[in-house]
């Protein structure tokens, strides 16, 4: 018995009285779940053009229906997210420790990719995210 309730409980019995006991614990507070789309959002709050692209590449898609890593539907080697290319990218991301299947390592390597090359691995989507205001900025800064 803890040294608290011990103490308690002889001090009740000494004064006469009965020991109350209130177990009104306050209801557990359970996150909600984020979306892919807030967690992109929130990976790359510093890179908007990063979640124009995630937009027009994935529609913010890591998985599909199935639960397998989401697909591209032109070319079935692009992956998750950020529709990294396993044919291109597959060995690098993995030297570099970043697993493309999940969305923290496609994101991250999404983001070592930008770091190095801007937004030229997303070319083909451009005429997608080329509208956004995200790439509308990049322009007027030069980038």
């Amino acid at each position: 018995m803890p040294l608290a309730l011990g103490f308690a409980l002889a001090v009740s019995a000494a004064l006469g009285t009965t020991p109350t006991t209130t177990t009104s614990a306050a209801p557990a507070i359970i996150p909600a779940a984020q979306t892919v789309r807030d967690q992109v959002g929130q990976y790359f709050a510093d890179k908007p053009i990063m979640v124009a692209i995630a937009q027009c590449e994935s529609h913010f898609r890591q998985f599909n229906g199935n639960g397998d890593v989401y697909r591209g539907k032109e070319n079935n080697q692009d992956v998750g997210v950020m529709q990294i290319n396993e044919h291109y990218h597959l060995d690098t991301a993995k030297k570099l420790g970043f697993d493309i299947y999940t969305l923290d390592g496609n994101m991250a390597y999404a983001e070592y990719l930008y770091e190095k090359q801007g937004t030229a691995p997303w070319v083909s989507s451009q005429p997608c995210w080329g509208k956004s205001s995200a790439a509308k900025a990049l322009a007027l800064a030069g980038k």
